[in-house]
């Protein structure tokens, strides 16, 4: 596996700056968000000049771009935010490739219309289903066309909230373009030990054929969310099934602090050593 961290962790609006930071930090890649080309995170166009300077930056700097942030609402309300939102998701596909990468990570939302992190009492109803896999099925059709996947990273705020429910969205819409990025911290907010390996394992034996990328962040014993290696997370449990899972893909994190992201790089790789077989 390689270790990458999100890009936005470092300060700057220019992808050098981002990248050597990472590299300084001792990651192999970012997942990049276009806020660090001085951008909107899903900006109306991107420009040739702009993805030459991220091609470029990862070319200096050693650092690979894992996957690109696409994040947005899929399963909002308003149909019309919807739309806008698949039309900001096609740019993004479209210049994938002049970036380095061929994948774009995203959420499935929520009801919530005010943050898409957001639980909201109806995300379970059929029609939170409806328009999620909607947005989705126009998504794929962009994927396809463009030679990318889509990372769905199930959350317990979201539509998709576990893996089951991310395993149902795999199997309605039948695309290998659809992909899993799992992150332990988001599978339960408090739990025993046991039952969070337990979760772990059901997830990535759930999911282990679509799963293209991990992330890694934590839980505090109350539920909050922590820097990885500074809560309650067993990442070495979590590699290790990931690794009987065959993933090597990269590790990513995030929910840290800039002046944090050596420490946490060398965790992992801690981690990583001793879970690998």
């Amino acid at each position: 596996m390689q270790v990458g961290v999100f890009a936005k962790t470092f300060p700057g609006s220019d992808p050098v700056t981002v990248m050597e930071a990472s590299a300084a930090a001792g990651f192999d890649g970012v997942q990049y968000n276009m806020a660090c080309s001085g951008l909107a995170s899903m900006p109306d166009a991107i420009s040739k000049d702009v993805t030459d300077a991220i091609a470029g930056a990862s070319g200096q700097t050693g650092q690979q771009v894992f996957a690109v942030s696409g994040t947005y609402n899929m399963a909002h309300p308003d149909p019309v935010i919807r739309a806008e939102s698949l039309a900001r998701l096609e740019v993004l596909a479209q210049s994938c490739s002049a970036m380095g990468t061929g994948l774009i990570t995203l959420c499935t939302g929520t009801r919530d219309t005010e943050d898409q992190w957001r639980h909201h009492r109806d995300n379970g109803s059929a029609e939170a289903w409806r328009d999620m896999t909607g947005s989705f099925e126009t998504a794929v059709a962009i994927a396809e066309a463009h030679g990318i996947l889509l990372g769905v990273e199930p959350e317990m705020a979201n539509v998709v909230n576990s893996a089951d429910a991310a395993r149902r969205l795999i199997d309605e819409l039948r695309s290998n373009s659809i992909r899993i990025v799992l992150d332990p911290a988001n599978l339960c907010e408090r739990a025993s030990a046991d039952e969070r390996q337990r979760l772990i394992e059901h997830a990535v034996d759930t999911l282990a054929d679509r799963i293209v990328m991990a992330h890694a962040k934590d839980r505090h014993p109350d539920g909050s969310f922590a820097t990885a290696g500074t809560g309650v997370v067993d990442f070495g449990h979590f590699i290790s099934a990931l690794c009987r899972a065959g993933f090597d893909g990269p590790l990513v994190t995030h929910g840290l602090a800039a002046h944090e992201a050596a420490s946490v790089a060398a965790f992992l790789r801690r981690q990583l050593e001793m879970a690998t077989p």
